[in-house]
């Protein structure tokens, strides 16, 4: 069972299912020779999951090419089911940062044989967040600049305003799918510049007013 922080908030939330946007930023699409979506690429992964900041990952021994990806995270305070885009921030308590961990290689190759990929996607550790704050303490969520370091290095420098799917279309989108609950987790997505990280790296991920994220990898 895995609880996440909302600060200004005494007791963990339990967390629920984590539902993340794929292809949501174009230059991210380009650097992987994808196609932009016409519809939603969503896909889960599970509570189990999550590590917290100052943790450590570690990276299945089935993949040689595990890839950071860094996004914002949108912790879900109400039920809420087929949302319209005019209601759906009224179910956001709080934002993260997350990182999506991707198996590259096994990605591919279950793509290529078109079967799913969540074992690309959900393996243990495979989502690193951070603490969440209120959504009163960030000014617009559509314009964040969000990065990652990798040894000090910088990788992912991107912004929320170049998202695709604004985070009301999303949820919309997902909860005319799944019901959305307190505790709920939506990942909206990765910027350009994504890149294989390796055992011994030390990855810090930041998004501004949002918070930092920290992880060794072992």
């Amino acid at each position: 069972m895995n609880h996440v922080i909302l600060q200004d908030q005494s007791e963990p939330i339990r967390v629920g299912k984590i539902v993340c946007l794929g292809r949501n930023y174009v230059d991210h699409i380009k650097e992987l020779g994808n196609e932009i979506p016409s519809s939603p690429v969503i896909f889960i992964k599970p509570a189990s999951s999550i590590v917290r900041s100052g943790e450590q990952v570690r990276i299945p021994d089935y993949s040689s090419d595990c890839h950071h990806e860094v996004e914002l995270a949108v912790l879900i305070g109400k039920t809420g089911s087929r949302l319209k885009e005019a209601e759906a921030m009224d179910v956001v308590a709080g934002y993260g940062v997350a990182i999506d961990l991707t198996l590259r290689d096994v990605q591919s190759r279950l793509k290529e044989k078109g079967l799913p990929w969540e074992i690309a996607k959900g393996f243990d550790t495979a989502c690193p967040l951070s603490d969440f704050v209120p959504a009163a303490a960030v000014t617009d969520p559509h314009n964040l600049q969000l990065t990652i370091k990798v040894n000090g290095e910088i990788r992912q420098d991107g912004n929320t305003r170049l998202m695709m799917r604004t985070i009301p279309r999303f949820i919309s989108e997902v909860s005319a799918i799944f019901t959305l609950q307190p505790g709920d987790i939506l990942l909206t997505g990765t910027p350009a510049g994504v890149s294989r990280i390796v055992s011994g790296d030390q990855v810090e991920a930041e998004i501004e007013q949002v918070g930092r994220l920290k992880i060794g990898v072992a």
